[in-house]
Parts: C-alpha cells; structure tokens; sequence
C-alpha cells in the first residue's frame, strides 16, 4: 500500500491522515490510484491547503462521501496555519474531520503513540479474540476495551506503528469476515470465539433496517458548442459543494413529468433519457434523466464542455447520469 512506510520506520503523518480519510467507508483497491492520484497532485499538506476546494473536490469525485473532501481541505488549512501535524491526540483530535478513530491511526501509525486504533478489521479480530457476542454498535465500549488490552501487551506497546498496522491487517487478510483462516492465524490458541466455534459469526450486528426511496428528477441542457449546463450544490449537507446537473429536489415520491418539468431549467423539447439507480448510506436513490438541445444556454448555472466533464466535480450519481445520457447506461462510456 503505497502510504505504509518500511518495517521499523515511521510513515509521514501527512500520508497517514489522507489515506485515513480516504478509507472511511471505501476499499483499499478502490482508494489505491486516488491516493497515488492526489499525492501527485497535491505532494504535501501545504500543497493541499493552498489549492482551491474546486480542484480538491474534482479530485475526489468518485470516492463518495463529499463531506470528507470539505474536512479534508479544512483540515490542511488548519494544519498548513498550525506549521505541522499536532503529536498528541487531543490536538488531533481538535483538527476538523479527525475524530477519535483517525487521531489514533495518525498517532500510533506516524508518531509511535502508544493507542491502538479500532477500525472494522479491529473491532472483528478483538470480538472474536474475547468472544464478544453482544451485538454492534453495542458492543463498541467492549471492543474498545479488548483493543487496550491487547495494545498494553509489552511488545505491542514497544511497536505501536507496527502492531497497529499488523492489526489491520490480520483482520483484513487471516479474520477475514466469512471464512477466516483461522490456522494461520497467531493467535488461534488463544482466540476464545474459535474455541466456542463461533468466531466466523463474530461480530454480531443488529438488523440492518430498509433504506427508503427518494426520487429525483434531472435535466441534461446542451447547446449548439457542445456545452452542458451545470450548477453547484449547497457547500454544507449532501454532497455539498459538488457539481450536478439541474434538477428536482429529492423525494419519497416519484415526480410526475409534467410536474418535473416546471423545475427545467430553460424551455426546450426535453426527451426521457432513462433512469439511473444509486445508493446512499441512508436511502436509495432514483433519477429520472431528460435532456434536450438549444442554440444558447441562457440559464442559472455555468457552462461547461462536454469534453471537460471528466474533470468536474461531480459526484458518483451524477458521473452516472452524464454515462446514462451520453452512452445509454449508467456503466457506460465516459465523457468526452
């Protein structure tokens, strides 16, 4: 993984903390070429902190959880003011974005603190290490616990980086969450869910509820040069700050069209142009797409060419409109 220092070594602090971010909710494949991506264009904390939110953002269109690129920014401001990263966790913890999680990866991983952090791939080795049946979220303060006791172990607090990190990656390749490779594992003599022969169910989770339906409707305006109209959200709530096609509010309720035609954003002969499906934490999304062409756009928002829209900083959703429009799929042909 590209932010992991050598063996023995400590990785920068800058490196830690982004990929810390970027690994919130997204795989570690998935994260790999953005991370690679973003240390190029943006080397340093400094480099990141100068850049305008607009290039940060299109940086890190596709990664989802917009709210993270906003704090990220903010934070390498507050950082870049600071002169470097704070060394304690409580001045961590006092950066925008950073909450206990990621101050103690940062700490243990870029400055030897002696704090073990409890990520998902933690939380599954301690529950099944300690045999914790209580379900999640309840059984946090339990697993938090069973994580200090594990870190106060002599030679886990001699090498917190190391054994953070081995931590991670014992649950993520040998405590896997189906299947786990329990004869690889070191500590099987002493895993108490293996010896109940319930470790492959740990950690218990409760039910997961339905996510609702919203509904929304948006319209792909193009004029005569090949340009698209386009307008930013609300810098705060939802993928705030973030590109996006004209369009409806979101509803429980599916709109009618001659009702989401009143919020067009210009009059034209506007088409269907199909219907792309996505999924957010809390809820399922579904967008009705029309779209039209007229000489000159004359709307609110701005203009860009269709040519450049690889570039914007639009969210996953609406990269899956403009595919849905221009090649009749939402896993269709990129822009351009």
């Amino acid at each position: 993984m590209p932010w992991r220092a050598e063996a023995g070594l400590f990785a920068g602090p800058y490196r830690v903390w982004l990929s810390e971010i970027m690994l919130q909710q997204t795989t570690v494949t998935a994260v790999i070429p953005y991370f690679e991506r973003f240390v190029s264009r943006f080397p340093s904390v400094q480099a990141l902190a100068a850049a305008p939110l607009e290039d940060v953002l299109s940086s890190w269109a596709g990664l989802g959880y917009y709210a993270r690129a906003r704090n990220l920014h903010a934070c390498a401001q507050a950082v870049a003011a600071l002169g470097d990263f704070p060394r304690d966790l409580e001045g961590l913890k006092a950066l925008p974005g950073i909450g206990v999680y990621t101050a103690a990866a940062i700490g243990a991983i870029a400055f030897g603190l002696p704090v073990v952090p409890v990520d998902g791939n933690v939380e599954r080795v301690a529950s099944r290490l300690f045999a914790i049946e209580t379900p999640l979220p309840a059984a946090k303060p339990a697993i938090r616990d069973a994580a200090d006791r594990l870190g106060a172990d002599p030679d886990a607090s001699a090498r917190p980086s190391d054994f953070a990190q081995a931590l991670f990656d014992l649950g993520a390749t040998i405590c896997t969450p189906t299947s786990p490779a329990c004869g690889l594992c070191p500590w099987m003599a002493d895993c108490t869910g293996r010896k109940a022969g319930i470790a492959a169910s740990l950690p218990r989770k409760a039910p997961k509820r339905v996510r609702p339906i919203r509904h929304g409707v948006h319209f792909w305006l193009r004029d005569a040069d090949n340009g698209v109209l386009l307008r930013r959200r609300p810098p705060t709530g939802l993928l705030g700050g973030m590109t996006e096609l004209p369009g409806t509010p979101w509803r429980e309720a599916p709109w009618p069209a001659e009702e989401a035609l009143a919020h067009a954003p210009a009059e034209a002969d506007w088409r269907p142009a199909g219907q792309v499906r996505h999924g957010f934490t809390h809820f399922e999304l579904i967008l009705d797409l029309f779209a039209a062409r007229i000489p000159v756009i004359e709307a609110e928002g701005f203009v860009r060419p269709i040519a450049s829209l690889d570039d914007a900083a639009l969210a996953s959703v609406m990269r899956k409109c403009v595919r849905m429009v221009l090649g009749g799929t939402p896993d269709g042909p990129a822009a351009g």
